[in-house]
């Protein structure tokens, strides 16, 4: 039999640090072929192009895999590896490491989770990784443990249709984490503002800051795991709909 075949995304970039330290954890397990964006792409979410031209290029970033760059976003990337590049519909689509949480309100802005939506929308299983470190000299090597584990899973078990994992990992030594936990997201949000500055020219320009908030003080949420040791693994679908909103709505309103 095959190998099985694992996409490996991102949204940091095919030269981040994090994607080496991914690849490097599931190519045990399969044949792995990596499909990433060019330059960083964080925050993007679910945007697709559509009004301008993709590029790929193949290139050589890491030993004995092969690899491109796509000049658009981490779900045009899963888009066009499963159309373009993969000679069958891969096994597993694995997407991170992030640099940075993308824990509760986070899934709803991160091109590393969209990108593992979007693999899950095309029937694939998928996982999004994301260490809660955001500084360019992240230890990864710890995430590797559990990385493998939730692949491994992932390629044994399978996940029921429609829906996929989001996974993070605490800025911790791998003696210090306490193993997984199965979780679900936090209600917890980001607090903004946009700062307004002023460039060389006199002109007025606004940069976004805020501080994230939890809002959650309950016990089986991706915050709480977190901030106790745990790896928090919280299951993710493609349904948006507020299934409790639906008979408010019939008995309230006049429909």
């Amino acid at each position: 039999m095959s190998k099985p075949l694992i996409l490996v995304v991102n949204d940091d970039g095919i030269t981040a640090p994090g994607i080496k330290a991914l690849v490097e954890s599931v190519m045990p397990l399969g044949e792995v072929v990596v499909v990433a964006p060019d330059s960083p792409q964080s925050g993007m979410g679910h945007a697709i192009t559509i009004n301008k031209p993709l590029r790929l290029n193949e290139v050589h970033v890491l030993e004995g895999v092969r690899s491109f760059a796509c000049s658009g976003t981490p779900v045009d990337c899963v888009k066009i590896a499963v159309d373009k590049v993969l000679h069958r519909k891969p096994d597993l689509c694995v997407s991170g490491i992030n640099h940075g949480s993308n824990s509760s309100i986070n899934i709803i802005y991160s091109g590393t989770m969209s990108a593992a939506v979007e693999a899950s929308l095309e029937g694939i299983p998928s996982v999004g990784f994301s260490l809660c470190d955001y500084s360019h000299e992240a230890d990864f090597e710890p995430s590797k443990k559990y990385v493998r584990y939730v692949a491994e899973q992932l390629l044994k078990n399978g996940i029921p249709k429609h829906s996929l994992l989001n996974v993070n990992i605490p800025k911790l030594s791998a003696a210090d984490m306490k193993g997984l936990k199965i979780c679900r997201q936090a209600h917890a949000k980001w607090e903004e503002e946009y700062v307004e500055r002023t460039d060389p020219f006199g002109r007025p320009y606004y940069w976004l800051t805020g501080k994230f908030v939890n809002y959650d003080k309950g016990q089986d949420t991706d915050e709480w795991a977190l901030a106790n040791g745990y790896v928090s693994v919280v299951p993710v679908q493609h349904d948006l709909t507020a299934h409790h909103v639906i008979p408010f709505i019939n008995e309230n309103w006049e429909v």
